[in-house]
This record gives structure tokens, C-alpha cells and sequence, in this order.
């Protein structure tokens, strides 16, 4: 997770204490020294849409086998004794599950940051009333265009309107809420569009994901932008989020799963602005690039441990027979062991540029995906040749 809002006005948020804090990239299991990592959990695969890109595939069904209200409650207290920071509730579609509140104010009651990342269908004013009363952190909505790309990619008419009004909905009690758009070649030309709405309904946050190929977005590699297309993408964003800033607005603009982007503002930024790309770059060394596997987990509806929410495919352990931080801690599993020293396994253009120490190797489920090698180079990294060695390691 790129912040962009860090990187070109220095305005900071709370995830930036635990992207950028000094040490962090030095503890092999978390977020910094001491700490878990941010864990993701889908609760439930159940939703009530059907989304083209799912990385859970999921559909609006009863799934068996999903961890019990009791489980569930023992798996929150583990990742408390294992000082994980934040939990984000997922999905499927989380607030489907009926224990969820529940399970969400146990967890801000361990002082673990509770968040969810939801269609935003369901949220009523009575819905986003108690999400601000139990404390929930942040609500991350998923919109991916306007109404008729939205409401496509989501196979749901009017999918659309009803986020709009649980968005709408958290603005009125004040729970901050933020967008979460997957960039790809069904909606990347609405990005000017989006931020006007981000601006206009009063949302605070909005994380462009790039797409990953996962689940149904496994066979979406079609769908995606060219890498010229998404030096467009961002240079927009990047743009956009300074017009915020000089305008007085107080918006968190972030972009997801693809570590190029840092070192791409870098680099425009160097050309324009020295003196603030020397306190990205700094940034960017802290931070260490892509951290699944270390900083990032996933742990899906039945229990099984991931590196991301992506790498369903592979399974490091089940909350069931052991405690969370046990199962992190565990390097005997090769993938585990690899990415939290991953440096050495990568190949192709990742094993030669020069900016693996602050990228990390970028996506391995994107490389997985496209060549059938977990430790081959991010087909997404759109830097040149000539870019990449330009680099500082």
C-alpha cells in the first residue's frame, strides 16, 4: 500500500504509522517491532453480489464449514496476544454474518483496530450508527465505477445506488469511510469522475487497487491496463491528490498492490520537486516495499492461514489447530520462509533492479498467475528498463 498523500504533501494518517515507522521492515512477522502483522479476514464467503473479479469467487450461498462464533472469538483473542494492530473484516460480504458486530467489538475491546471492507449495500443509517458506536476504524467500500460500470462489474442493477447510500449513511454519523476501486480496463477512464464524487459526498479515503489475478480475476488478465495506461492512471491520481491538498481537503488517497507506484512518483517527482523525492525515497527504505507474508496475512472463512488474500492457493496453517502468531512465526513452510527473506528467490527483471530494497519484488500472485513460478518478476511492474536501473540497491 503506496500512500500518495504521504508521499507528495507529507499529511499523515494512521496507516502511515505502521508503513513508515522507523524498524519496521526489520521484524520478520509484523508491522514493527513488537507488533503482528494486519491481518484479513474473510469471515464469510457468502455475498450478495457476484463480482467479475472476486478473489474469493464468492456467491450468494450458505458456505459449511466457516469458523463458529466461538472460534471465531478464541481467533480474535489470539491475534490480540500476538499484538496484531489492525483486523480488517471481509469477505464475501461481511456484515452478512450475524455475529459480526459481536466479533467486531471484541475486537476493539482487545485493542486491535477493527475495519471492514464491504459492498456497502447493507449499511442503513442504523447499520452505520452502530459501526460508529462499537468503534470501527474505517469502512472501505467498494465502488469500481459509476453506475453502469459499477453496477456491471458487480452483475447487480442497481448495486451501485445502495453503496452510494451506505457511504451517504457513515458520512451522517461521522464514520470516516473511504472508497476502494480495482483499476482496470472496464473503468479506468471514470477516474476523474470518481475523485469528483470522493469530493463531492464527503468521503475521506480511496484506495486504488490494481488488479490482481485471483479467484474470478484470474481470468481478467485480459482486463488489465497496458503498463502505458497505468502511468496515465496514476499520473491523474498523483495530480488529483495535489489539487485536494491545495484546495484545503482533507483526503487519504492510497494505491494498492503494486510497488512501482512509489518508485514512479519518485521519479517524476525528482524531476519537479528534489527535495521532497529524497523524503520519498527515505520513506520507501523504511518501508521496505511488498511485506505479505511478514506485515500483510490473510486468514480466509474456514480458518486457513494465507500470505495475502490473493495467495489462497497457499496454506500455512489453520487457526483451528493452532494459535494465529504461532502458525507466522512458523518458517519451516518454504513460501513463508521465502518471503520473509525473498530477495534471493526472485528472478527475471525482479532479481536485477535496482530498487528491490524499497519494492520487495512487488506481487507474487501476480507472477504465480502468469508464468506458474511464485518467485518470478510482477508482470504488472510497468518501470522501463532504462528506470530500473536507476535505482538505490
Amino acid at each position: 500500500m503506496i500512500s500518495l498523500t504521504k508521499f507528495l504533501v507529507g499529511t499523515e494518517y494512521f496507516g502511515d504509522s505502521l508503513r513508515y515507522k522507523h524498524g519496521a521492515k526489520n521484524n520478520p512477522h509484523g508491522t514493527s517491532s513488537g507488533n503482528g502483522p494486519v491481518v484479513a479476514w474473510n469471515m464469510t464467503r457468502t455475498c450478495n453480489l457476484n463480482c467479475i473479479h472476486c478473489y474469493m469467487d464468492s456467491e450468494n450461498k450458505k458456505y459449511d464449514g466457516e469458523l463458529t462464533h466461538l472460534e471465531a472469538m478464541k481467533f480474535i483473542n489470539d491475534l490480540a496476544d500476538f499484538k496484531v494492530p489492525v483486523l480488517l473484516f471481509s469477505g464475501g460480504e461481511p456484515l452478512i454474518r450475524e455475529d459480526f458486530f459481536q466479533l467486531a467489538q471484541e475486537a476493539a475491546r482487545l485493542k486491535i483496530r477493527p475495519t471492514i471492507s464491504t459492498n456497502g449495500t447493507l449499511i442503513t443509517p442504523q447499520v452505520a450508527k452502530k459501526l460508529k458506536e462499537i468503534g470501527i476504524g474505517y469502512v472501505g467500500i467498494s465502488l469500481d465505477g459509476l453506475q453502469e460500470v459499477n453496477d456491471r462489474i458487480r452483475k447487480k442493477d442497481g448495486a451501485y445506488e445502495a453503496a452510494l447510500r451506505g457511504i451517504e449513511n457513515c458520512v451522517a454519523v461521522g464514520q470516516r469511510v473511504g472508497l476502494r476501486f480495482t483499476i482496470n480496463r472496464h473503468n479506468y477512464q471514470e477516474l476523474d469522475q470518481i475523485l469528483d464524487l470522493v469530493e463531492e459526498a464527503n468521503i475521506d479515503r480511496v484506495c486504488f487497487y490494481h488488479l490482481v489475478y485471483s479467484g474470478r480475476g484470474s481470468y481478467m488478465q485480459a482486463e488489465d491496463l497496458t503498463h502505458e495506461e497505468t502511468r496515465r492512471a496514476l499520473d491523474l491520481i498523483m495530480e488529483r491528490t495535489l489539487d485536494f491538498h491545495r484546495r484545503g481537503l482533507n483526503k487519504e488517497i492510497l494505491t494498492v498492490d503494486n510497488h512501482a507506484d512509489g518508485i514512479y512518483l519518485y521519479l517524476r517527482l525528482k524531476e519537479i520537486n528534489p527535495k521532497r523525492a529524497d523524503e520519498v525515497l527515505s520513506l520507501m527504505k523504511i518501508n521496505g516495499g511488498n511485506r505479505s507474508g511478514i506485515a500483510f496475512a490473510n486468514v480466509d472463512s474456514l480458518g486457513y492461514v494465507h500470505p495475502d488474500q490473493f495467495t489462497q492457493k497457499h496454506i500455512l496453517g489453520n487457526v483451528r489447530e493452532r494459535a494465529f502468531g504461532d502458525i507466522w512465526r512458523d518458517v519451516s513452510n518454504p513460501i513463508l520462509a521465502g518471503l520473509k527473506e525473498r530477495k534471493p528467490l526472485l528472478k527475471g527483471r525482479c532479481s536485477t533492479c535496482g530498487w528491490l530494497q524499497v519494492c520487495n519484488g512487488n506481487f507474487r500472485a501476480r507472477a504465480e498467475a502468469v508464468t506458474g513460478d511464485f518467485w518470478q518478476a510482477d508482470p504488472a511492474c510497468y518501470l522501463t528498463d532504462e528506470e530500473i536501473k536507476k535505482g538505490v540497491s
